[in-house]
């Protein structure tokens, strides 16, 4: 079952995403279908079917959207947390190999796109939870257990070279005729 928790940097990028796609994207691509639609022979024109079906899946992201954001609980950073390995925590960890990985624990709507988050729904973070500096944590995996040591415990906001797909419908536009002005 997926989790209803998330950051409050993910609830603002949620929200950011509902607004550009229902304010912008939207009306772009009604425009663009009702543009074909104008040309006539709708069963043959490519303009049409694919801008219909961009649409349509706007739609549903949009639906999505906003059902996701009634649900979702923002958890927000306390100070108690200091020391301690919590949702929204950015953490690193190292293996007995020396492997070290730098990670953020979020909410699976916040990982998408951002190679450094895991959702708190992963065997990692689930392990990782109540967690302090220089304990070890066994973490389930198909090949076995894997054992990581804890270096690190920070709150901090989203790293600023994390990127996030400006397209946030997923969807790549294809070259098209514009509408005529007007």
């Amino acid at each position: 079952m997926k989790s209803d928790l998330i950051t409050r940097e993910g609830y603002n990028r949620l929200k950011k995403e509902l607004d550009f796609l229902w304010r912008e994207r939207r009306p772009e691509i009604t425009e663009k279908v009702a543009w074909a639609a104008s040309l006539g022979d709708r069963s043959e024109n490519a303009d049409y079917k694919y801008n219909k079906q961009l649409l349509r899946e706007i739609d549903r992201r949009v639906r999505f959207l906003r059902k996701r954001l009634e649900v979702v609980r923002v958890i927000d950073y306390s100070p108690q947390q200091d020391g301690k390995v919590f949702f929204g925590a950015w953490v690193e960890v190292e293996n007995e190999a020396g492997d070290v990985k730098r990670f953020r624990i979020v909410g699976p709507d916040e990982i998408y796109g951002r190679k450094q988050y895991i959702s708190i729904d992963s065997p990692m973070a689930r392990a990782l939870i109540k967690k302090e500096v220089d304990d070890e944590v066994n973490v389930p995996t198909p090949l076995g257990i894997k054992v990581w040591c804890v270096n690190l415990i920070e709150y901090l906001p989203d790293e600023p070279d994390q990127p996030v797909d400006p397209d946030l419908s997923g969807e790549q536009e294809q070259d098209s005729p514009e509408p005529p002005p007007g």
